[in-house]
């Protein structure tokens, strides 16, 4: 068939309008790179953005705060600003800070206001680890017992969730609800509008980590009524590891006070008075605490204008076009070698990854990694392959395909022990 064919891998590069941005990346020659929901690749103009910055504090030492190309003072709102269109917000409802985990325990301690017998959060059972941590940990320094007020809604499969089901779990004891918007596993995504319509009909308050949407789908969080979000800024969004993360607050919540304070919170005006008694800034700045990671926050002004030039909905264009090929060349190809392909098929339920299930998951993604294709293995036997659509080609998963054929075909991962390296 001719989607088999490696001349038609070629010809859909050759129309690919996107094309000449992988040539914007350190893309390693020879290397397929699979793993851009993980660790997104370094960009060029990324590279310089750090230069930049680093220059500023070797020409002005601690003036950097106010003086050259961009001025520290001022760094989280710059990107704020930028980083606005990839969740469709408001300009002043976004701050660029911490981490994802940390922004999750703040907004947490500011939304979770347990009362009668509203006490509960809602999560999933298939939401990563620390999010179910940081909850747990909120909800007992409440004085609850977590296992009971943390109701973890059920997955059918083992792999995705029934909006149904999580609207089911909005019962009368719940105050607040905390779900991804893409599941990091199967890359299913969650119908944020209907879900917070649901929330709200109820009076319950509703987040989302957006950790594995953010650079690789367009929101309208502002529109859709959502209370507040958080995520990374490493994965799609080619921040580098470790890079300030952000999170969201719909402006009708302005005034709330935070429930962690911290002096970068405060109303720039009055933040250098220092004064013991804090003014909160009036918009999601309020929510930083302390002073911003600036060397972690450079690599986003390279970034986040390559997304402005591009934009969300190109980028989305071709990501869906990237896995839709890539699940009919796995279809065609690899029918025969027991994969489960266990994401969603729908477009608008898929994410920007592919999500294989194999028995032998582990030692198949060792033998990839040999082979110079580098994917992403999730305990106990997934494998995530991302396309991601600013630096990869149809070729890439053309090749990506024919290399695991190959490695089935000949049973190469036999080589391999089956289980995970100490990072997976």
């Amino acid at each position: 068939m001719q989607i088999t064919m490696l001349d038609y891998a070629k010809k859909l590069d050759e129309q690919d309008a996107l094309g000449m941005y992988r040539d914007e990346f350190y893309v390693q020659r020879d290397v397929i790179y699979m793993d851009g929901n993980s660790l997104g690749l370094l960009s060029k103009r990324a590279e310089k953005s750090v230069m930049t910055l680093l220059d500023s504090w070797k020409q002005y030492g601690i003036d950097g705060w106010t003086q050259g190309e961009n001025p520290w003072f001022y760094v989280p709102e710059v990107l704020s600003e930028m980083c606005a269109p990839l969740v469709g917000v408001l300009k002043d409802e976004v701050i660029i800070t911490g981490s994802t985990t940390a922004n999750l325990h703040q907004l947490v301690a500011s939304f979770y206001r347990p009362e009668g017998k509203r006490t509960k959060i809602v999560a999933d059972e298939l939401n990563f680890p620390s999010d179910l941590y940081a909850i747990s940990s909120q909800i007992s320094l409440h004085g609850f017992d977590a296992e009971e007020n943390m109701m973890l809604v059920k997955s059918r499969d083992g792999y995705t969730l029934q909006e149904e089901d999580i609207i089911n779990a909005m019962t009368d004891d719940v105050a607040l609800i905390v779900l991804p918007s893409v599941l990091y596993r199967s890359g299913q995504i969650l119908d944020m509008k209907l879900l917070t319509e649901a929330a709200h009909k109820r009076n319950i308050v509703i987040g989302f980590d957006l950790c594995h949407s953010i650079g690789s789908i367009p929101h309208e969080l502002n529109k859709w009524g959502v209370d507040f979000a958080f995520w990374c800024n490493y994965k799609h969004v080619n921040g580098g590891p470790g890079a300030t993360g952000g999170l969201y607050v719909n402006r009708k919540h302005f005034g709330r006070k935070p429930g962690l304070a911290g002096w970068f919170g405060s109303d720039k005006e009055k933040q250098f008075d220092l004064s013991t008694n804090m003014s909160p800034a009036a918009d999601a700045g309020a929510y930083q605490i302390g002073t911003p990671h600036i060397l972690s926050s450079a690599p986003l002004y390279g970034s986040l204008e390559i997304f402005a030039e591009v934009g969300i909905d190109a980028i989305r264009d071709k990501s869906l076009k990237l896995t839709d090929y890539m699940i009919g060349l796995i279809e065609h190809e690899l029918s025969e070698y027991n994969f489960r392909i266990a994401n969603p098929r729908e477009s608008v339920k898929r994410g920007g990854h592919i999500f294989l299930v194999h028995e032998e998951a582990a030692r198949i993604c060792k033998a990839l990694k040999v082979h110079q294709v580098i994917p992403d293995f999730r305990s106990p036997n997934g494998i995530r392959l991302a396309p991601v659509a600013l630096y990869n080609s149809f070729e890439d998963v053309w090749k990506t395909v024919q290399i695991l054929k190959v490695i089935m075909k000949e049973e190469l991962y036999e080589k391999y022990e089956n289980k995970r390296d100490v990072i997976a």
